[in-house]
Formats: structure tokens, sequence, C-alpha cells
């Protein structure tokens, strides 16, 4: 295959995931824009959707577009409530301290990791496309589940941007988010506002994985790389910007790809993680972050 069509399915690979990266990185941002905590158990949220997805499939049996319709629903709406219920019992209790709700996160992260080795196994297993199609281009097919991931991912992006633009709840969360004392004198219940971002971040993110169990088998350690990339993309984007957030996770994401398709795949967390360092020296608040007052 010549240079040209190898680059476009390398960019093809990219896109893919770029736009998986953007739902859980868009999660994390999220969180941490209006509450203000680092969520380090954001990857395991992750898996957890990826798990929920295999074990939702398996119980539906028939077509295979049938357990995956049942997983897009269940394992975002169980996540968040997982996530929901551990700001609630834990978070909360911590007055959302920075310091405080790192370790406490660290833990969640670890009590649902094990939970799921105990109950779902150390072995990594597949779920079924809900559809095998391919697309073919002059050159070469191509999964349309993998172009029905990016168109997918787009989708949801732009709802979140519409709920948090243009409804009521949207305007509630950057209330909360530019100060919450005032959004409390207002009569903002902060904490229940709290719940539902936190638990709307983990149901991102179980809902990138769900698009991309099909791709990539569900294990119970898959959630580390996620984090890892979605810290990369905040980080670079600007702490809390969601749009800095899409853009980084677009560069992340794209770069990756290619890199991982010409090169290797540790080539390419190499160079984003010196990229994370480049923008810590010279743009400490990110591409589209802002300093503080």
């Amino acid at each position: 295959m010549d240079l040209g069509p190898y680059l476009f399915l390398a960019s093809l690979e990219g896109a893919v995931t770029a736009a998986v990266l953007a739902l859980t990185a868009v999660g994390l941002s999220l969180v941490f824009g209006v509450m203000r905590v680092v969520n380090v158990a954001h990857g395991e949220f992750f898996m957890l959707g990826a798990v929920l997805a295999w074990w939702v499939a398996s119980l539906a049996g028939g077509h295979p577009a049938i357990g995956f319709a049942l997983a897009v629903l269940v394992a975002p709406v169980i996540a968040g409530a997982i996530a929901a219920a551990a700001d609630f019992i834990v978070l909360k209790r911590l007055d959302y301290d920075p310091e405080n709700t790192i370790v406490a996160t660290i833990g969640i992260l670890y009590i649902i990791q094990q939970t799921v080795l105990m109950t779902y196994g150390p072995d990594a297993r597949p779920v079924e496309a809900p559809f095998s199609y391919r697309i073919y281009f002059p050159w070469f097919g191509y999964s349309a589940y993998k172009l029905f991931v990016i168109a997918a991912a787009v989708a949801i992006l732009l709802g979140v941007w519409a709920i948090m633009a243009r409804t009521r709840i949207g305007l509630v969360l950057r209330a909360t988010q530019l100060d919450r004392e005032t959004a409390q004198a207002f009569g903002i219940p902060v904490e229940r506002v709290y719940a539902l971002v936190f638990g709307l971040g983990a149901g991102l993110a179980a809902l990138a994985a769900v698009l991309i169990v099909p791709i990539q088998q569900a294990h119970y350690l898959m959630g580390g790389d996620p984090l890892l990339l979605s810290f990369i993309v905040v980080i670079i984007g600007g702490l809390g910007s969601l749009s800095g957030t899409v853009v980084a996770a677009i560069i992340i994401g794209m770069s990756d790809g290619i890199i991982s398709v010409f090169f290797t795949p540790t080539l390419a967390k190499i160079i984003a993680t010196l990229l994370v360092a480049f923008i810590l020296v010279f743009r400490p608040t990110g591409l589209f972050g802002t300093r503080s007052a």
C-alpha cells in the first residue's frame, strides 16, 4: 500500500481513538471544572462500563444489536449511579478537599478494580459489534462500526454542549462552577449538583467504553490508559475547559492513532507526555485555560 492510503488508514484509526478519548476526557474535565475534584478513579468507571457492556450483552442474547443497545442504556446509568453514591458517601464527607479527595478516589479506584476482579475474573472478554459491515474505499475496506463510533461520539459531545449552553441544568452547573458560595446563596443545591456532575462524568466514561469494547476486549485492568490519556488531554486543553478538552483530545487521539500505526503505541505515549511537559512549562493553564484571579 502506498503512503497516501496508509496515512488515510492511520488517520481513521486516530479519529476513532480521538472520539472515544474526547468522551472520556470531557467527563473528567466536567468533574474538575465544576467540583474542583481530581477523580483518579475515572479510568475505573471506563473499565466498569466495558465490563457492564459485556454482562448486559451476554444476558440479552439474540442479535448483537439488542445487547449493544441495552448496554448503551444500562452501563452509563449504573456507572453514574455508583459514582453519585461514592460522591455522597465519601467525597461529600470530606467537604471536597482537593488533597483528601485525591486519596479517596484512589481508594475508590482499588475498590472498583478489585470488586470487578473478584466477580468478573481476570480474563479479557469480547463484546460482539452490533453490525459487521465494511465501507469500501478505493484502497481498502474499513469497519463501518468504527465510523459509527466516531459519529456517535460527535453526537454525544454535541448533546453535552447543548445541555451546558442551552438548558437550565447547564446554567446551574456553570453557576456552581463559577462560585459555589454564591450559588448556594441563590438556593442552588450544590451538593446535589456535585453528585449529578460526578455521576455524569462517570457515565460519559462508561459510555465511551461501551462504544469501544467491541473493538477492544473488556478487562479489569483496562482503565489505566484511558485515565492517563484523559489527564494528558485535560492538562493540555486547560483544566475545566470542555472546548479545550475536545480540541486536545483530537490532537492527542489523532497523533496516538497515526504514530501507533506507523511506529509503536509506546512512542505515542512518550510524545504525548513530552507535550504535557512543554505545555506545563510554557503555558501552565493549558491551551484554553484561564488564570485564576
